[in-house]
């Protein structure tokens, strides 16, 4: 027995998540990166010669659905287990039948492994690792963790990675069309009129996840009473309430979305960490891409606090780091860190002044040529061309030396000016 199939009872008593599963590639919604027409996970399952394979991606984009469009369209046999519940012995039972089957019937068996980040290295993992070594099993594992992380390199090293991202706002619409047409499977039966602003709420809320999705539509359907028209009136105050969440105004189309992105790095700007972290709320409960906001992070870690603080740097790509592997709402402790020192540090823009007055000067001067002893010297007829005299700082006191290194039509030109703020003030200004 198929062990994603459900009878029609049950899949009548699932939740609209579970009934509206996808059952085919050409059903599947969204990760066309991965199960494209043409794309090589696509190919690999439609001439059912699949390899080894690790889906990893965050929570509702598919990653247990497209296992179970494998089991539907393979003819290998199909074992399902969890990581979490799976002990060694079920692992090595399952593993012999596998074997037994390559054996006797020359029939193949997959292995699909839900969390297989929480299989312990060294026993759950080398025991799982040597079968597939083997090719006794095809292993096709799913994890919200990235596997770099979570899984022995010899594993990995026999599976290729796909990574699925969150759901775009194109996809989830078409998952809420899907679902409100779909009179067996969905909620076609039900006459529902959505409202614009609660259709927007839903995908705002749900952050890429598809389940959230379709289980606050159900929900909301579900709770609320046909009125006098005969229809089911989705409002924004229904949605707000079969998420538990208030409606941000936050419009990625509109001025507003631009305001706060602006509040956001002006208060970290004018070193407010309180009104850096409200902002940073605001985005955040409103779904916005968590990458946009590190990146804003590391872009003003420089612009803004630069060699103030040269730490502050540091912090930015350590939020960054957190944020790929731990993933959120987690990596929103270290994220907020980050904001909190670079409002508090010391503040200086001389990074940004520095390098767009050299960037102007290339556009705008005749720039030059090299000065002739800092010209490449290594080939033979270098210094017959004239090239040479170059003084090496290490040979002299203080390992520093006067000589010119600007071109002549920019010689005293000063691009860099230290502040006087934080570690920069002791920074010593160069010499012209």
């Amino acid at each position: 027995m198929d062990l994603f199939s459900s009878t029609r009872s049950s899949l009548q008593a699932a939740p609209l998540a579970e009934r509206l599963r996808p059952r085919n590639l050409d059903e599947f919604t969204g990760q066309q990166h991965i199960v494209g027409r043409g794309k090589l996970l696509r190919r690999a399952i439609e001439a059912d010669q699949l390899g080894s394979i690790i889906f990893y991606g965050p929570p509702g984009t598919g990653k247990t659905t497209l296992a179970s469009i494998i089991s539907q369209m393979t003819s290998a046999n199909f074992v399902k287990m969890n990581a979490v519940s799976a002990g060694v012995s079920e692992i090595r039972e399952e593993i012999k039948k596998a074997r037994d089957h390559l054996k006797f019937y020359g029939k193949k068996t997959i292995f699909f492994i839900d969390e297989i980040h929480s299989l312990k290295r060294g026993t759950q993992q080398d025991c799982l690792l040597e079968a597939v070594e083997k090719g006794e099993v095809v292993l096709v594992g799913a994890t919200t963790q990235n596997p770099y992380f979570e899984l022995n390199g010899a594993l990995l090293s026999r599976s290729r990675i796909f990574q699925l991202l969150q759901h775009s706002e194109e996809d989830l619409n078409t998952l809420i069309q899907q679902a409100l047409s779909d009179e067996e499977r969905g909620l076609g039966g039900y006459r529902v009129q959505l409202e614009e602003a609660a259709r927007q709420h839903f995908i705002k809320m749900c952050g890429g996840d598809a389940r959230n999705l379709l289980n606050a539509l159900e929900l909301a359907v579900l709770s609320t009473a046909p009125a006098e028209d005969g229809y089911r009136h989705i409002t924004l105050e229904v949605a707000e309430d079969s998420t538990q969440q208030r409606y941000i105004h936050y419009d990625k189309t509109g001025d507003h979305y631009y305001d706060v992105i602006s509040a956001f790095i002006k208060s970290i700007r004018g070193s407010d960490p309180d009104a850096a972290l409200h902002y940073y709320a605001r985005m955040t409960a409103a779904g916005e891409d968590q990458r946009f906001i590190v990146r804003r992070l590391m872009v003003h870690a420089s612009e803004d606090v630069g060699l103030a603080d040269p730490q502050a740097m540091l912090m930015a790509h350590a939020a960054w780091n957190a944020l790929e592997t731990i993933g959120m709402p987690e990596a929103r402790i270290p994220i907020a860190q980050c904001i909190i020192y670079l409002a508090a540090a010391p503040k200086s823009n001389s990074v940004i002044n520095a390098i767009d007055r050299a960037m102007k000067d290339i556009k705008e001067k005749n720039i030059g040529v090299v000065p002739p002893h800092l010209r490449d010297t290594h080939y033979r007829g270098a210094k017959g061309l004239g090239h040479g005299g170059y003084k090496y700082p290490h040979d002299y006191p203080g390992h520093w030396v006067a000589q010119q290194y600007l071109p002549d039509n920019l010689k005293g030109r000063i691009y860099y000016e230290p502040s006087d703020q934080g570690k920069e003030k002791l920074m010593i200004k160069r010499e012209s």
